[in-house]
């Protein structure tokens, strides 16, 4: 089936963070349990938080809604990332391989990449029943229109029609569904057959006059009023606006996470966070790291300028004060690079080229390299001896005395690293800790005795995907967006 004729539709925002990746995974999952061959599509995204995949890099939700769709993910739903890398640019990863930087100047350069991205909708479409592609940010920003190939441009480019979709939870949501109806040329406007509200609290039935109002200045008719989903805490993050955690004053054991400007692949930190014994507390700029059993520095996207940013805030003594009594350190990605002696980037891969003293908490060097590992790999816990899957993403390679106490085992060799008590480790490895058996074994281990825990990570973030597409049913008209999809 080609695309002309396989069955799509588009969920565009007002505004980013509205909750566009969460009803697209709800949706794939929604249209899966109907039998359906879904599969996800977001031509560019913007975003840290990535995933590996047997063929390259994507967005994390895209990985997500692959998952509620029951199917493996492939570049091809993501052709497009963008992973940020400071003031200076990003740098592009085109159908899951790293293609250059793209600086913040030349933004509008993106434009170039349209091809691409209708190759790998292409090609979904071939294997699809129906393809659900998610917009980026808003269609209203009108200045960057001209070479939009994340909203309108793609939807009229590809010929998939759309909905709007507004977050009434932050407010002025008429206005701005409105406002964007307003703002929009007569084709990118046509090509948008209805909108939705999301995120409403309270009955459902008072915003019948809100609705009302909408529909007579657009002409949009109403495809759903979607309550509050409780449950969406549970599911990963697409980016750094939803940096927290809940605390829990009666947790045995607590772990500190400074929040770094180049945070990276943070869903690392969800099995924690969603971990009954577990306080996780999340540490904005300005505030001391508090007292604590464990200290992690998460990955990092530009691992010089967070290193300097980390010292810049005090949490470097923080850090070895914390160690000096006794307590653990985890360096995931690059937070592990900055518990080395030094890290180097001389080819400026991440940014100026340079080099700086780590934290000297692990007797290891870093060197940044152009060649970048991607892929999924199993592995072991060595002081456990339990299983699980990971994956890595990261540039460079880190090598020094204390990898001989490596906490993992891959491919039969070690990874990692870990200081000669055990209490500082690191490791190249993201999402360890989504195997239940895995992070008991770590938990336990920073408790000094066992902590039995009933989550079991994997069942609950299914039991979600099935809940939020259960609440999509009953405040959709998913008939209607099924119809809408149909009819291009």
């Amino acid at each position: 089936m080609d695309r002309a004729r396989t069955p799509a539709i588009m969920i565009l925002g007002t505004g980013s963070n509205v909750g566009k990746s969460l009803i697209v995974a709800g949706l794939c999952r929604l249209f899966s349990d109907r039998g359906l061959r879904v599969r996800p599509f977001k031509p560019q995204n913007m975003s840290n938080n990535a995933a590996a995949t047997a063929d390259g890099e994507i967005g994390r939700a895209q990985a997500l809604q692959a998952r509620a769709a029951r199917v493996a993910p492939h570049p091809d739903m993501n052709p497009v990332l963008l992973k940020p890398e400071g003031e200076q640019g990003s740098q592009i990863i085109l159908q899951g391989r790293v293609a250059g930087r793209l600086a913040s100047r030349d933004f509008a350069r993106r434009g170039d990449f349209l091809p691409q991205v209708l190759v790998s909708f292409d090609r979904l479409c071939a294997d699809a029943d129906l393809v659900i592609v998610e917009g980026a940010g808003s269609p209203a920003e009108t200045n960057l229109r001209a070479r939009d190939i994340a909203n309108l441009g793609f939807a009229r480019a590809a010929e998939v029609p759309a909905i709007l979709v507004g977050d009434i939870d932050r407010g002025g949501v008429i206005a701005s569904l409105v406002g964007s109806h307003a703002v929009l040329d007569p084709a990118d406007r046509a090509m948008i057959r209805g909108f939705a509200v999301n995120r409403f609290r309270g009955a459902v039935e008072l915003f019948q006059p809100g609705v009302e109002t909408i529909t007579a200045a657009t002409g949009w008719p109403c495809l759903g009023v979607v309550p509050w989903f409780g449950a969406a805490h549970r599911l990963p993050a697409e980016d750094g606006l939803e940096l927290h955690a809940e605390r829990r004053a009666d947790a045995r054991i607590r772990i500190a996470v400074p929040i770094l400007p180049g945070i990276a692949n943070f869903d690392d930190l969800d099995p924690l966070k969603l971990e009954p014994t577990v306080d996780l507390a999340m540490v904005p700029p300005g505030q001391a790291l508090p007292v604590c059993d464990m200290v992690i520095l998460p990955g990092s996207k530009t691992t010089l300028r967070d290193l300097a940013a980390l010292r810049s805030e005090g949490w470097d003594i923080d850090i070895l004060g914390h160690r000096r009594r006794g307590g653990h350190v985890l360096g995931l990605c690059g937070g592990y690079q900055m518990l080395g002696r030094i890290v180097r980037d001389p080819e400026g891969l991440e940014g100026p080229a340079g080099e700086a003293p780590g934290l000297g908490l692990l007797d290891v060097e870093t060197t940044l390299d152009s060649g970048k590992t991607v892929r999924e790999v199993g592995f072991r816990h060595a002081p456990s001896a339990t299983e699980g899957l990971a994956y890595e993403i990261h540039l460079g390679r880190t090598e020094g005395t204390d990898c001989r106490h490596a906490p993992f085992i891959v491919d039969g060799r070690p990874e990692g690293a870990a200081s000669p008590d055990g209490r500082v480790a690191g490791t190249y490895l993201h999402g360890a800790f989504t195997s239940d058996a895995v992070r008991a074994a770590w938990l336990d281990a920073i408790a000094g005795s066992e902590q039995k825990t009933e989550l079991r990570f994997e069942a609950l973030i299914e039991q979600t995907l099935d809940a939020l597409a259960a609440h999509l049913a009953q405040h959709l008209d998913v008939d209607a967006l099924l119809a809408l999809a149909r009819s291009r």
